[in-house]
């Protein structure tokens, strides 16, 4: 494998492995996603796409899904909604986001290939599935995640 696919990997694995581990101290994994979160973000673009990139598989278990998004939300708490302020409906209502809703997407597709690869070995197309989805879903709940992170971390919220 070449190495941006290795770190990729590694990131992937670690991103997974902190969603998994937080709980009621949450803090310390929430500073440690916001240091992983433009890794991931930069690790998907040095990957590039392939020219054989696969299909955008969305497929997940909306039960598993809701269930994460349902716990990262209350552990969170007054830290997981923000505003996005570039977001007004055409009635002018300011819509807000969610750092649960972010942190469950990512989620969701970095383990759905984790798991995907581990079953059939195949990191060319795990990485193009990735690529796909990153580029039309879940580099913007990475985008955005980053953003309101920094924001915590910036008025000393995650520590």
């Amino acid at each position: 494998m070449h190495k941006d696919t290795n770190e990729l990997l590694a990131i992937a694995r670690r991103y997974c492995e902190l969603i998994e581990s937080l709980d009621e101290d949450y803090r310390e994994p929430l500073s440690q996603l916001n240091e992983i979160l433009p890794r991931l973000h930069a690790a998907m673009t040095a990957v590039g796409p392939s020219p054989d990139e696969a299909g955008y598989d969305p497929s997940v278990d909306l039960d598993k899904r809701f269930e994460l998004f349902s716990r990262l939300h209350a552990l969170l708490g007054d830290l997981d909604g923000y505003w996005m302020e570039y977001d007004v409906t055409p009635d002018r209502q300011e819509m807000s986001g969610s750092l649960a809703d972010d942190l469950t997407d990512i989620y969701c597709e970095l383990k759905h290939g984790l798991t995907r690869l581990e079953r059939y070995d195949d990191a060319r197309e795990t990485l193009g599935g990735w690529r796909t989805g990153f580029c039309k879903h879940w580099g913007q709940h990475v985008v955005d995640a980053e953003r309101h992170l920094y924001a915590l971390s910036a008025r000393d919220r995650l520590y």
